[in-house]
């Protein structure tokens, strides 16, 4: 199952992707919203994962979340393991102009297990909804990170 969205952000390429790299930040706007957060590997030591621990659908669940592939200015790829469900999440950085970026990002759910294939498949079900919230999540970190670098 692929989830995918598109927003155009009002800063230079190479300012949204230090922004999207900066990950000590986006560590602590993750703790922010209940999730419990940890650094597998110590900051500057090669690849970057963490182990993350959260509430989805009432149950508590764990993920490990590595940086699998980065190509500066243009691609960051994260492939998280949990329960079963491997997701690949692909960021993409496309100058549109000296002042605009295109950040598109797309989420593809690959169930390894059962229970993960019934889980994909209620989410399947339910797409419509998804993608909306999707959206609009990714429209607002968007507008987030305009506003943020534009006051800077």
């Amino acid at each position: 199952m692929d989830i995918s969205t598109k927003e155009d952000i009002e800063v230079p390429v190479e300012r949204v992707y230090a922004e999207a790299t900066n990950f000590e930040h986006l560590e602590r706007q993750i703790m922010r919203r209940g999730i419990e957060l940890r650094r597998i590997n110590p900051a500057g030591e090669g690849s970057h994962a963490w182990h993350a621990v959260f509430n989805f659908r009432g149950k508590a669940r764990s993920a490990d979340i590595t940086l699998v592939e980065e190509d500066a200015p243009n691609l960051l790829v994260y492939r998280s393991l949990t329960d079963g469900l491997e997701v690949l999440t692909r960021i993409e950085f496309v100058a549109l102009s000296r002042s605009r970026t295109r950040v598109a990002m797309d989420l593809e759910l690959k169930p390894k297990t059962l229970s993960a294939r019934l889980m994909v498949q209620s989410l399947k079900l339910a797409r419509a909804n998804l993608e909306k919230k999707f959206r609009v999540r990714m429209a607002d970190y968007a507008q987030a990170i305009e506003d943020r670098l534009k006051s800077a």
